[in-house]
């Protein structure tokens, strides 16, 4: 399958905004359409589409564009079982207004309108779905792409809509058999090599997938059933460099401050399964259950050297070369580096499942929804050490071998010569050889393990009916939704201890037989091999304790959430003759009152001085929503749009989580002031709202034809909330103190998120798909479709304060895809670009941090064949592709100097080779 592209005050405000624009536009549209010419109703489709393939898939694509009462962008099912790419991520990238991020090389989160993934919401036909992260935002990569007939990424909302996000509304769509039509049977498989070969000896550099779809219908074409599986293993090489830090001396100079590179080697697992099963037994009876199923392991391999540098111990610095206030080359001595075998691994089990009944005639229809979706997921991040030796202190030497490292930076990060050999296991062995983690394990800790437990479910039940009313408004709908939501995280985290550090010098040999021949190839940044032996069998040996970390930082990193939404809504649609022109659309109203639990620990301290406390925190809050759609179809195929609503996004989990890790001062007891008080601390907030935007939207498009359009679109938010972090004064009666002073304040400054002042979210989109047949028929199967999106914010959560940027925004964000289709020949090339942006990165356990990141262009091109009616091998295509052509890198940096590299990750090509069959 390849594809083409609060409160009640806030109801009063929100509807008199609403009558206020759709007086004026209704007026502005009226006024058009008496200079418009006759033009087929809305939804009517466009003639017969005799072209297939990726054409097919463009035509399909405007259709649903073209035919929608919202502003929204389509991809469509070029055919059955075909999409190559790992996720659908990939293939929603390329719509207007969206750009990836991405994670390992691949597309794995959206920002839609320069907003971050947890401002949209992602549904599964239509059903609001739970998250293999930690907050709302969907990891793409959990959704085969092979099992989506179509996506539909929703811009602006309706109320009919539910569980619309702020920024907009991806909703996945598998294939309905009844709909589909015909019996299909489609296999495809696909083999892959990466051009960068294998980092890690214990790697691999090639992968495979297999993909099968069955689809039929019996009884008359009454019963339909549809059956997709899919199996990928699809392997990952990553250079990566991430800096410390850069700290800089009295006249301004930065140096690097140290250096953690890695070559990272992934191998990323999924099988997947989804069924759909349809029934209508008569015209006014339909009835279907959905099913999906993924299993999930991305299992990564991080092998380097992590170097303290100007931030080491005693390191001298000489044969400085400064540049425009940068150290660009220089020489560190008594350099003593860990080196890292660390494991990080992701497991999640994915289901879903709907049951939906549809019931009426051709006055009134009712549909009733039950859905229920789970996934429970593991991350597993271990960091085992090792070095010349432990950092144990005899006098004035310390044990083991420090290096000479001479540096250049260049624009990856700085590039180190090197004495040591980082491969021989004679040299390096099991030690702590900074000693990291003292005050726990004598001599310091050998490693780290860290083992976070997801689970989220969630519960939806709908009601919903329409009647048709003749006039204006063709129909009225009403219904009811709830969703109930349960999230929760369980921190697991133990220090390593070596069993035989019995007196806190000693370093162990790595066990011979748990040694790979060769290293880890850490060329990229001069370091040569680095010793490479296997983390899990050495975990299974025995070799280490396991002391639980007990310390307040880890416990209040645990939570439970729960939501429970309620959300009624009444819609209008709208069908009216303005002339010989068309206005089509809606206009409605949520009423959203959501009710939002937290459980967790308030703690404080560290080792056995720990004090914890259960805290359960939360709040109800009501807002309606009113939405105004509105559609002026006029002649030539001349459509002009304009949506005007309030959207909602609820806050992230983490940041709804209650609990606090607290500290109290003995020694301020008895301050009577809060400028002294000794209560402090920080965590999240369960009383926090979502944000909120009003929201305008303006589109006018033109249509030539199946597979030519151009579209100008205009947005603007204006948004009344954002959540940031910010110092608030919290009573701490109740909570447990050490020493004999009662304190005399029991009120103290923390730091939580809070919901402070928006601002402004604006840009435009331009849009087109031409075909070159279109200037003369020799140039049939040509064309070429593309995009621009502006995108600027202006958001203050304090006033006064500098404005931010918002996280996941570009300015510019373009793609392009050129590409040739005839006579079973085919050819694409695409491109997408999105300048720099505020990225969000998974940190040690899958925490969010947030870093500057450069721009990036993608480039990805395929070649294929398919034969062609009447031959012996119809039914047969063959493909071959290329990911990422340009090698483009991942970077971020450390503002306010792109010079100064944070990190800096290299993926290589992916090449795939694959053959489909349908029949």
């Amino acid at each position: 399958m390849d594809y083409s592209i609060c409160g009640r005050a806030a109801a009063t405000d929100g509807a008199r905004l609403l009558l206020k624009l759709s007086s004026s536009v209704v007026a502005l549209l009226v006024a058009g359409g008496a200079l418009a010419q006759d033009a087929p109703a809305a939804g009517t489709p466009d003639e017969d589409i005799v072209v297939t393939g990726f054409r097919a898939s463009i035509a399909n694509a405007i259709a649903a564009k073209k035919n929608s009462d919202m502003i929204v962008e389509s991809i469509s099912a070029e055919d059955i079982g075909k999409l190559p790419d790992t996720s659908i991520a990939e293939s929603i990238a390329r719509l207007p207004g969206l750009a990836a991020q991405r994670e390992g090389g691949r597309a794995q989160s959206l920002a839609i309108r320069g907003l971050a993934p947890d401002f949209s919401t992602t549904l599964l036909n239509g059903r609001e779905q739970v998250t293999t992260n930690d907050n709302r935002g969907v990891d793409y990569d959990q959704f085969p792409s092979e099992m989506m007939e179509r996506v539909d990424v929703y811009k602006t909302p309706s109320a009919g809509l539910i569980g619309a996000g702020l920024s907009g509304t991806v909703d996945l769509r598998t294939v309905k058999p009844l709909g589909h039509g015909k019996r299909t049977i489609a296999l495809n498989a696909r083999a892959e090599v990466l051009d960068a070969g294998k980092l890690n000896p214990d790697s691999d550099s090639w992968g495979y997938r297999f993909a099968g779809t069955y689809i039929d219908q019996f009884a008359d074409d009454t019963i339909g059933i549809a059956l997709s599986g899919s199996v990928l293993k699809s392997p990952s090489q990553t250079q990566r460099f991430e800096a410390w830090g850069y700290p800089t001396d009295a006249s301004g100079t930065a140096t690097i401050g140290g250096a953690k590179p890695y070559a990272i080697s992934g191998d990323l697992e999924r099988k997947s399964i989804s069924g759909t099963l349809e029934w209508r037994p008569n015209e006014n009876i339909q009835t279907s259950v959905d099913l999906f199923y993924s299993n999930f392991k991305d299992h990564q391999t991080r092998r380097g050297v992590e170097l303290p540098l100007a931030w080491g111990n005693g390191v001298p610095l000489t044969n400085v070369v400064v540049e425009d206030k940068l150290v660009v080359a220089g020489t560190y001595s008594n350099v003593k580096g860990v080196v890292r075998n660390d494991l990080k691994n992701r497991d999640a089990d994915l289901f879903s499942a709907g049951w939906n009944l549809k019931a009426g005639n051709d006055l009134m229809r009712a549909t009733l929804d039950f859905s229920y979706s789970k996934v429970d997921r593991k991350d597993l991040d271990v960091e085992t050490y090792s070095g010349t030796g432990r950092s144990y202190v005899e006098g004035s030497v310390s044990r083991g071998a420090t290096d000479v490292m001479p540096f250049e930076m260049t624009d990856r990060g700085p590039i180190f010569s090197h004495q040591l050999d980082y491969s021989d296991p004679s040299l390096i062995l099991l030690t702590s050889p900074q000693g990291w983690g003292g005050d726990i394990v004598p001599g310091g800790q050998d490693g780290y393990y860290n083992n976070r437990k997801i689970t989220d479910e969630l519960a939806a039940f709908r009601f919903g009916a329409e009647r048709d009313l003749g006039g204006w408004f063709r129909s009225a709908e009403i219904g009811f939704n709830y969703t109930g939501r349960v999230k929760r995280l369980t921190p697991d985290e133990y220090f390593l201890g070596l069993k035989a550090n019995t007196d806190g010098q000693t370093s162990v040999p790595v066990p011979s037989d748990l040694l790979y021949d060769g290293g880890a190839d850490m060329s990229f940044l001069g370091l040569g091999d680095t010793i490479a032996y296997d983390v899990k069998g050495l975990l299974d040996s025995g070799i280490y304790n396991f002391l639980r970390n007990p310390n307040a930082d880890v416990s209040t990193k645990g939570w439970r959430v729960r939501e429970d939404v309620m959300t009624g809504y009444l819609q209008l649609n709208l069908d009216a003759a303005l002339g010989t022109s068309r206005l089509t659309g809606n206009v409605g109203v949520q009423l959203v009152n959501t009710d939002q639990r937290s459980d967790g620990l308030a703690s404080s301290g560290t080792g056995a001085g720990v004090q914890n406390m259960p805290i359960r925190d939360g709040a109800s809050y009501f807002y309606a929503l009113p939405t105004l759609n509105l559609v002026l179809r006029g002649e030539n195929d001349l459509v002009a749009r304009f949506s005007a609503g309030r959207q909602m996004a609820r806050a992230r989990m983490n940041e709804m989580r209650a609990s606090i890790n607290y500290n109290f001062a003995q020694e301020k007891a008895l301050c009577p002031v809060l400028t002294c008080s000794p209560w402090s601390g920080d965590g999240g907030n369960a009383r926090l709202r979502p944000w909120i935007a009003d929201a305008l939207d303006l589109s006018v498009e033109k249509y030539f034809g199946p597979e030519a359009y151009v579209s100008a679109a205009g947005f603007y938010k204006k948004l009344k909330t954002y959540i940031y972090e910010q110092n608030v004064l919290m009573d701490f009666t109740g909570f447990p103190i050490r020493g004999n002073v009662e304190p005399v304040l029991r009120e103290g400054f923390v730091k939580i998120w809070s919901n402070g002042e928006g601002g402004n979210l604006y840009g435009f989109e331009l849009t087109g798909s031409l075909p070159f047949s279109a200037f003369t028929p020799a140039l049939e199967g040509f064309g070429v479709q593309g995009s621009y999106s502006y995108t600027e914010s202006e958001i203050t959560p304090n006033p006064g304060d500098p404005a931010q940027p918002l996280p996941g925004l570009s300015k510019h964000v373009w793609n392009v895809t050129a590409y040739f289709e005839r006579s079973g020949f085919s050819v694409r090339g695409s491109a997408r670009h999105r300048s720099s942006f505020l990225a969000e990165t998974k940190g040690f356990g899958g925490s969010l941090e947030r870093r500057y990141a450069n721009g990036e262009t993608i480039v990805d091109a395929q070649i294929g064949y398919e034969f062609q009616e009447g031959s012996a091998l119809e039914g047969l295509s063959l493909l071959a592709q290329v990911y990422n052509l340009t090698n483009e890198p991942f970077s971020t940096y450390f503002i306010p100097d792109q010079r100064l590299v944070r990190d800096h990750e290299e993926y290589g090509r992916r090449f795939l080779f694959g053959v489909n069959y349908r029949f």
